[in-house]
């Protein structure tokens, strides 16, 4: 049986990029590039099951790089959180199943983070990814975003979500999911004094923005997937619902007992509850990834004849395995992202020769700026 997949946070250095043809070290030349390594015929890849299936399309691996024009922020480009702010420590899966004052925090700061990531939408380059998906060249998407922005998209393009999605919430306990607006309302129910703080933010635009440095400048750190963190906030006095289904009808725990689930007078959760705990709809930190979704990874790697990684740093485990697999097929590699990415030379370091990107992609630019033309290149 297979390990568990981890998605645990990469805190090592590193590398510089890696430019893969030389030529791609412009712009112009890293759309030319990238035209040439996404049109390469199915001969320059030797993955076996996408050559009997007749496969030359690609799969996309994406990640929060290509959401930063959306005016979103990401985790390790230079506006990123991990970048500006080197204390930043993400809450984990255990700490927060087991800790109620670890709840109450996350979900204060989620409930100001929520407004900006509600209203961001999808960029120019979600909609070059529907475009090359609608001409046949991408054959399916995995993202480790959970803004939602690809399915929004691209709805006929099957998208896997690695990383979940902050669209619903989900009780860990019955497994039923809300939506994520509604959970918000009653946020904002049962916490009127955060909710006119909000507005309060809202009205003087100090959350118009999610640089990280411009929030800094106003007494805010924001860091990604809605999460806004307010210095010396009252975080302990902050409340959350319980699961609607769990308070009707209390599940049984594995032992065979029946759950406890209790709520103050108006309707946020007791400490002592046993049941009814609700999380977001995404893959924490130390949490594992179900062995459903990395079936569907490995179908999708295993359909396709070549893999671009677009907007990623693969610091994730869960990502780099992805590449990794793909390299063990001798599937051609691309890489689309501004900074370094974790292992890349090892997926360019035996290339054939001469390359002009039909065997390997790599460039150090941003998404927004290259994608796009891409897109409008192959469409002709």
């Amino acid at each position: 049986m297979s390990k568990p997949l981890m998605r645990i946070p990469y805190t090592g250095p590193l590398p510089p990029p890696v430019i893969v043809p030389k030529s791609a070290n412009t712009p112009v030349g890293a759309v030319h590039a990238l035209t040439r390594f996404l049109s390469a015929s199915d001969s320059s890849s030797t993955n076996a099951t996408s050559t009997r299936n007749g496969s030359s399309s690609t799969v996309l691996l994406t990640g929060a790089g290509i959401s930063v024009a959306s005016g979103l922020a990401d985790y390790r480009g230079t506006g990123g959180t991990y970048t500006l702010n080197r204390t930043y420590r993400p809450i984990y899966y255990n700490e927060f199943i087991t800790n109620h004052e670890a709840r109450k925090r996350y979900w204060a700061r989620s409930f100001l983070g929520w407004t900006n990531l509600h209203k961001a939408r999808p960029n120019p380059a979600h909609f070059a990814v529907r475009d090359l998906g609608k001409s046949g060249i991408i054959r399916s998407v995995i993202t480790q975003n959970v803004d939602s922005f690809h399915p929004i998209a691209h709805p006929e393009l099957p998208t896997i979500e690695l990383h979940g999605y902050l669209r619903k919430i989900i009780c860990i306990h019955c497994h039923n999911e809300l939506s994520r607006d509604e959970f918000q309302r009653s946020l904002s129910s049962l916490n009127p004094e955060w909710a006119t703080f909000l507005e309060e933010m809202l009205e003087k635009g100090a959350l118009d923005s999610e640089n990280p440095a411009e929030r800094r400048a106003k007494g805010l750190k924001s860091n990604p997937d809605g999460d806004v963190d307010v210095p010396n906030a009252p975080y302990t006095t902050f409340r959350y619902p319980a699961c609607p289904t769990c308070l009707a009808n209390p599940p049984i725990s594995p032992d065979g007992s029946v759950t406890r689930v209790e709520v103050d007078g108006d309707g946020a959760w007791s400490s002592s509850s046993t049941a009814g705990v609700l999380k977001p709809a995404v893959i924490m930190f130390g949490e594992s990834i179900a062995q459903e979704m990395k079936t569907d990874v490995e179908r999708a790697v295993n359909y396709a004849s070549r893999i671009l990684v677009v907007g990623s740093s693969l610091a994730t485990y869960s990502a780099w395995r992805i590449v990794k697999q793909a390299k063990e097929r001798s599937m051609p590699i691309g890489i689309l992202n501004l900074g370094g990415v974790r292992g890349e030379v090892n997926f360019f370091q035996d290339l054939g020769s001469p390359n002009d990107g039909t065997l390997g992609f790599r460039c150090n630019e941003s998404v927004d700026r290259i994608l796009p033309k891409v897109a409008e290149n192959l469409q002709r």
